[in-house]
């Protein structure tokens, strides 16, 4: 009923910047919090940053200063700005919609991934 389709990873130098954004489509009514949350190899899926409708944001220690969550409500997309990238950044980024209101239902989703690699 709800997909979410992320965009904009790769590869990129230590120090260098990467914007991610992710698109929800479907029988939406509304969505309440985005988030991003990233896995990295032999790691646990971990929160990244969310953000709720009303734009209050949660972010990651880890990433706290490097990373920007926003949101475009009219538009069902979520961002993640990504500057001072570090190689221990580097994972498979996962954008999730935990609570999403449809015409019939709650419900939640998740992206299929986007990978954002970090080396020199």
């Amino acid at each position: 009923q709800v997909q979410l389709v992320e965009s904009g990873g790769g590869l990129v130098q230590p120090g260098g910047s990467l914007t991610l954004s992710c698109a929800a489509s479907g029988s939406i009514f509304r969505i309440y919090v985005m988030g991003w949350y990233r896995q990295a190899p032999g790691k646990q899926r971990e929160l990244v940053a969310d953000i709720t409708r009303g734009g209050n944001t949660n972010v990651a220690d880890s990433v706290k200063g490097r990373f920007t969550i926003s949101r475009d409500n009219a538009k069902n997309t979520v961002y993640l700005q990504m500057n001072s990238l570090k190689p221990e950044d580097t994972a498979v980024y996962y954008c999730n919609a935990p609570r999403v209101a449809t015409n019939d239902a709650f419900v939640s989703a998740w992206g299929q991934g986007t990978q954002v690699t970090v080396s020199s």
